[in-house]
């Protein structure tokens, strides 16, 4: 059983959520009020992916390990570490995310009006 797991983009994940790699916004036009400017990639929409992406690359992990240990033949040890640091380097992406937004708040919060 090969598993190719994909990896995780963070790039396009920032992408679709508007912003840039280093977290500024994308210059943009606006677009039109109504049903189809929710169905275009919002910053929620895009962690949500973000997360789900991050997930399962995590249980494929576990899977993969818990296969390992079985003896599985199919499971190879090379693919499997790959699986690993690939859910490893999602997870820390994810939350150096969450550490920007909490920073982002943060900031915002102890702004004077």
């Amino acid at each position: 059983m090969d598993v190719k797991l994909k990896p995780f983009d963070f790039a396009q994940a920032a992408a679709r959520a508007g912003l840039s790699v280093d977290g500024t916004p994308l210059a943009k036009t606006r677009a039109p009020a109504g049903p189809a400017a929710t169905e275009g990639g919002n910053f929620q929409s895009a962690m949500t992916q973000a997360l789900k992406s991050v997930s399962a690359q995590q249980l494929t992990s576990q899977r993969m390990q818990r296969e390992l240990q079985l003896d599985n033949p199919s499971v190879s040890l090379e693919d499997t570490m790959i699986a690993m640091q690939k859910s490893q380097i999602g997870f820390q992406a994810t939350v150096s995310v969450r550490n920007r937004m909490v920073q982002a708040y943060t900031d915002i919060m102890n702004m004077q009006v």
